[in-house]
């Protein structure tokens, strides 16, 4: 598929601070706050005609031109919980689109991560002709600037895009990746297809700019539970396995569904304790920062935030940019300890995932 050739303009690692102390809101960036683009929610259904997937697109209303973000949900996640984040991101003058990529009649999937991944690809394609019909008039998207993210599986599902492992060709091209606490499964032996995470460092093939944002209470287990983001399979190997220019970024204090909105049809348990709130802004902010950065040659907040991890709403550590191929890769040995599990304890699922309770 084609990638994007980005030219490089951010500067070398920055490091953050890592003060425990949760920062006041006046201390933060114009980023971490909502835009000033006035937006509208679009619903689109499934049909020939229409779109291949149902969706959920957060659009500018002022005519313009606008880059596009394609935004993929979690396990057994709607695409509408993510409303909050979402909007976020457009009001900054981004046209946000989600796809339903497949609904859950429990919290476990019904179709494989191949699936999955081919019906993402169909999204992707169909943004060239049929985005076009359903934004506001005079409204339109930039598909020369198109990012990819997603939450959890969705996140492993947006890098497996970037990677080329749809068996359905591109027609569009990616131009900046975001990983939103990605997950590859639950354990090294009981990973979702497409496998994509090979456990050595700068593995991904990729030429693009990359974003990942974790979360610290991610990999915590609850009562019988397995983690929804475990160790070895989550937001810090998708770092690792990412060759720069990378940024990394991570919530200490917040749980793996903490990105969702507030209002949740079910009962999860992948949750810290704290105020949604300033997570939302936070990891919105970054991704603002980031596409700003790429899009608009706006460089100074996402250098800001990976120098100066103080100025965000919550507790960012770590919180860094690599720019140079010539990165430390010293003591990178330890987090590709050799702990694999010797069963998959949910072998009988369609696909081994990180289940979003």
């Amino acid at each position: 598929m084609a990638i994007a050739t980005v030219s490089i303009t951010l500067l070398v690692m920055l490091l953050s601070s890592h003060s425990e102390v949760v920062k006041p809101v006046l201390a933060t960036l114009p980023v971490f706050e909502a835009g000033s683009i006035s937006t509208k929610a679009i619903s689109v259904k499934e049909s020939k005609s229409t779109s291949p997937k149902p969706l959920f697109i957060i659009s500018p209303t002022i005519g313009g031109k606008y880059p596009v973000f394609l935004f993929f949900h979690g396990t057994c996640t709607t695409n509408s919980v993510y409303r909050s984040l979402l909007e976020h991101i457009a009001s900054h003058g981004y046209i946000v689109v989600a796809p339903q990529l497949y609904n859950c009649p429990v919290v476990i999937p019904t179709i494989s991560g191949n699936e999955e991944l081919n019906y993402a690809a169909n999204v992707a394609n169909w943004l060239l002709l049929g985005l076009k019909t359903v934004l506001p008039e005079n409204v339109e998207g930039n598909l020369d600037q198109l990012a990819v993210s997603g939450h959890s599986r969705g996140g492993k599902t947006a890098f497996a895009l970037a990677l080329g492992y749809a068996k359905i060709p591109l027609e569009v091209t990616i131009s900046v990746l975001v990983g939103v606490d990605p997950v590859a499964g639950l354990s090294k032996e009981c990973r979702c297809d497409p496998k994509i995470l090979k456990f050595f460092p700068h593995s991904f093939d990729l030429s693009i700019p990359v974003t990942v944002i974790g979360s610290g209470l991610g990999d915590q287990k609850f009562l019988l539970f397995p983690p929804c983001a475990p160790s070895d399979l989550n937001h810090m190997e998708f770092y690792l396995e990412s060759k720069p220019p990378i940024g990394y970024f991570v919530a200490t204090d917040y749980g793996h569904m903490d990105i969702l909105d507030d209002y949740e049809p079910r009962i999860n348990i992948c949750k810290g304790n704290r105020s949604r709130d300033p997570l939302r802004r936070t990891v919105g902010g970054i991704i603002v920062a980031f596409l700003n950065g790429y899009f608009r040659y706006e460089t100074k907040d996402y250098l800001t935030i990976a120098n100066n991890a103080s100025v965000a709403p919550v507790n960012l550590s770590p919180a860094r940019f690599i720019n140079e191929t010539q990165e430390s890769l010293l003591n990178l040995g330890n987090f590709y300890s050799l702990k694999f599990d010797p069963t998959c304890p949910f072998d009988w699922i369609p696909d081994c995932h990180a289940s979003s309770m």
